[in-house]
């Protein structure tokens, strides 16, 4: 890996671990109560006593989009490993299941990634309904169609590598080489996708917040403080401007991540 790599890498590491600090320990980072209204604050700009400015309601921008990191890359972060598991279950089970179900399993999948993720997860939100859960929901069944795939081709893969042939051959029951022998690596495969993943879905939730399916007023949520101030944007661009600043900062800083352990995963440097 270049130097140049090397730097980008470690500020995107930088920068999720700030996320991370927002989302375990906002009340030490923003003391402030972010659902606070005091009217007579109302859309000051950012200063020393608001970092970030003050909203239409004079709360606190700044402790607003720290308190509102644990339920954006929360929800994200949630569904990322919702989808996992039911990728590998459905994926690796498709792998070894008879041809009809196989082919329909596969079916269904190749329909589903037909269409952009945000799309089938606004689909799903629309029939379930608003709300914090009903987004998580969502951006899994969304998100569940590329584990699938992977899972199943992993799984077979793995199920000829030469350790788990010679395995059966030792006597090892098949039931026992496949759990001890396939699922991890397939697992493997999985983790180092759901690294890149979970930045998609933390725009999805974002997204979907932002068109009032997700949490609403007054909850701190990046997507629902960013439609809130779109506005008043020409005069308080401050209230959209910072938490669209940590989607997008939040969003980069995964890809880079993702994209550079899966290089490492497939042997690459540059």
């Amino acid at each position: 890996m270049s130097v140049s790599r090397r730097i980008v890498f470690g500020l995107a590491l930088l920068v999720l671990a700030v996320i991370a600090a927002m989302a375990l320990f906002p009340h030490v980072i923003a003391p402030a109560d972010p659902l606070r209204v005091d009217v007579r604050a109302a859309l000051e700009p950012p200063s020393a006593a608001h970092l970030f400015g003050t909203d239409q309601s004079g709360r606190d921008v700044f402790s607003r989009v720290v308190h509102g990191a644990g339920r954006s890359v929360g929800i994200g972060v949630l569904a990322t490993a919702l989808a996992l598991v039911l990728g590998l279950i459905i994926g690796s089970l498709s792998a070894v299941a008879p041809r009809p179900v196989d082919a329909v399993a596969m079916r269904i999948t190749d329909v589903l990634m037909a269409f952009p993720e945000f799309l089938v997860a606004l689909v799903v939100v629309a029939i379930l309904g608003p709300g914090p859960a009903n987004v998580a929901v969502a951006v899994t069944i969304a998100a569940i169609p590329v584990y699938v795939r992977l899972a199943r081709v992993q799984t077979r893969t793995f199920a000829l590598a030469e350790h788990v042939e010679a395995a059966k051959i030792l006597g090892v029951p098949p039931l026992q080489a496949f759990t001890r022998h396939v699922i991890p690596g397939v697992i493997g495969s999985l983790s180092v996708l759901a690294t890149i993943g979970i930045g998609t879905s933390i725009l999805a939730v974002a997204g979907l917040s932002f068109l009032g399916l997700g949490p609403v007023e007054p909850v701190p949520e990046w997507g629902l403080m960013l439609s809130g101030g779109r506005n008043v944007l020409g005069s308080a661009w401050w209230i959209s401007v910072f938490p669209g600043l940590a989607i997008t900062l939040t969003v980069i800083s995964a890809t880079v991540v993702g994209r550079t352990v899966r290089a490492r995963a497939e042997g690459r440097t540059s």
